[in-house]
């Protein structure tokens, strides 16, 4: 049976465009459904297996503005009472300590800031990293890279520098860059490459797994 994973759209921040993305990657394997602030309630998520917070345009701190304090009582309840979270960049910043505040001893932080990165500024770009046992060129908009206590998690993907890009930890999947990520975003941002729908792929397997 298929499990329910229900993508938070809430334009710029997050886009719509990263929704519908996910949305392409999931619909073979899940049963997706879109939502937004106002459907996220207990009832709302009663129905799903998985919610899922995408990327998009802005600064993680807009999460003051969209949340109160209901829904964040409401997201970390879903996620104590056995219920996934998957997060991709602003998504996963948004797993941190100060926003929902799900990991434990580990942070999502800017990427671009940290020791060793290759990519030092907040446009979109891709980034090497090594998926498994594969280097892939996966699309990266100033998305975010996990510290701490990482030998403690699953980590699935890395940076070059090491950090860890793509991680389980108990019932949260996080990536920092953007395997969901679409043809057209390539060529909107003249990047000459494109993972021929490779990079969906791992993100499906990524939420199956989760």
């Amino acid at each position: 049976m298929k499990r329910n994973i229900a993508i938070f759209v809430h334009d710029p921040v997050c886009e719509v465009e990263c929704a519908l993305a996910m949305e392409a990657a999931f619909k073979e394997d899940f049963v997706v459904k879109l939502f937004g602030i106002e459907d996220l309630t207990r009832d709302f998520l009663s129905t799903v297996d998985i919610i899922a917070f995408p990327g998009g345009i802005g600064d993680a701190d807009e999460y003051d503005v969209i949340f109160n304090d209901d829904h964040i009582k409401t997201v970390r309840d879903f996620v104590y009472a056995g219920g996934k979270y998957l997060g991709i960049c602003m998504g996963a910043y948004w797993a941190g300590a100060n926003y929902f505040d799900l990991l434990w001893e580990v942070e999502p932080v800017q990427y671009i800031n940290r020791l060793g990165a290759e990519i030092m500024h907040e446009g979109p770009t891709t980034a090497e990293v090594l998926w498994g046992n594969e280097y892939e060129d996966m699309y990266f908009y100033d998305g975010c890279a996990f510290i701490g206590r990482t030998q403690d998690c699953d980590v699935v993907a890395t940076y070059q520098n090491g950090d860890a890009m793509a991680i389980y930890q108990g019932n949260l999947g996080l990536i920092g860059c953007h395997p969901e990520s679409e043809q057209w975003w390539y060529d909107l941002d003249e990047l000459d490459y494109w993972h021929g729908g490779w990079h969906n792929d791992l993100l499906c397997e990524f939420a199956i797994n989760l």
